[in-house]
């Protein structure tokens, strides 16, 4: 019973961020696990798909440097929050970046685009 209640609630949440636009962070459903090897290429795929993402829609020329940290969460995908650090221009920042992916369906979002804090 307790499943069905989470499974209908991740339903919802998923409508609810579906028909919200591309900046919202309300896919946070379940607990996240951290991301065991940064390095691995899909991870990269998607730390490069939010940089490129948050460049074509702010207007800006980052460029990535690295993941930095990470987590995953599985609903109806796997959303990712990724810590990445990024060159923008002679600068270099850190930003966390949310993305939503159904690589079955080789669809991917980016939820969230924000200058790294403690408070994330």
């Amino acid at each position: 019973m307790r499943l069905l209640i989470l499974a209908a609630a991740a339903i919802l949440l998923l409508l609810k961020v579906s028909a919200s636009g591309p900046y919202t962070t309300e896919l946070l459903v379940v607990g996240w696990n951290p991301i065991k090897n940064l390095s691995d290429p899909y991870v990269r795929e998607i730390a490069e798909f939010a940089v490129k993402t948050h460049n074509d829609e702010a207007k800006t020329g980052m460029v990535l440097e690295k993941v930095v940290g990470g987590d995953t969460q599985v609903v109806s995908g796997t959303g990712y929050r990724l810590v990445i650090e990024v060159k923008d221009g002679a600068k270099i920042k850190n930003y966390v970046a949310l993305v939503w992916d159904q690589s079955w369906k080789h669809f991917r979002r980016l939820l969230s685009f924000k200058p790294f804090s403690l408070n994330v």
